[in-house]
This record gives structure tokens, sequence and C-alpha cells, in this order.
């Protein structure tokens, strides 16, 4: 049924995504699926450029590809079912992006309890099940 995973990922409170991957290492072994885990990284704002080192975007990659295959060894999937990508942008926008491009069956994220602001503002995970032509499986942290 879900074939095709794509787990969302904030590197800076891996935590938070734990839940999330242990739901989709549980379903893609029962349906022999793949997992791919993303992680959004924003765009350097113009007025900082000019202050950050050049390879400044390829270092911040470089650093959330390790990180990401780290994460991916400990998921405890097997190498041939997990992949693992770096995207730069709007974080809902980049999650739709890639669950298209990739097929997928089932985004499986987390997200925090709601909060006040979060009713009037919107998260990134309510963006993401409004607007995505997959299922989608929040789980609560």
């Amino acid at each position: 049924m879900f074939k095709s995973i794509l787990v969302p990922i904030d590197l800076a409170d891996t935590d938070l995504a734990k839940p999330a991957i242990e739901t989709a290492t549980t379903l893609s072994q029962n349906w022999s699926g793949s997992v791919r885990l993303l992680n959004v990284l924003p765009m350097t704002p113009v007025m900082l450029a000019e202050y950050v080192p050049a390879d400044f975007d390829e270092q911040q990659r470089q650093t959330s590809e390790e990180a990401l295959a780290i994460v991916a060894r400990e998921s405890g999937i097997d190498a041939a079912h997990i992949s693992s990508v770096v995207r730069q942008g709007g974080i809902y926008h980049e999650i739709l992006e890639e669950a298209a491009q990739m097929k997928a069956d089932l985004i499986v994220m987390t997200s925090h309890r709601p909060a006040m602001r979060t009713y009037f503002l919107g998260s990134n995970a309510g963006h993401v099940v409004r607007y995505a032509k997959c299922s989608v499986l929040v789980v609560r942290h």
C-alpha cells in the first residue's frame, strides 16, 4: 500500500523526527517499501550574502547530507530501502515538490501539539496536509 514514503526532518531537532522515522520504518517493513529522508535548507537572505563565505550554501548542504546519512544508518532500515535528499527553499513547498517528484504514496512527519500561534499562522505540517496529493500521516510529539 505505501511503497514510497517521504519523511521530512528538521536536523536542528532530530528528537522531534524520531516518532516519524519509527512510524515510517514500521510501514516500510510491513509493505516492503522505501523511505526517503528530506531536509530543507532555508535560502540565504540576500542581505547576509556578503557576510558569509562564497561556498556557504554548499557547506550547509554537505553538512545536512552527512547528518541525514547518520539518521538513515540509525533508522534500522536496510540501506537498499532508504535514501536521503537535501533541498533548499520554503519548507512546505519543497516537501510537496519532493513528494511529487518521487511519486510518494505517503508523507510521514511530526508536529508539535498545536499552540495558539499555529491556529492563526498555520504550520508547515498544516500546509502539507492541505496541499499534498498523497496521504499524510502527522505524528504528534
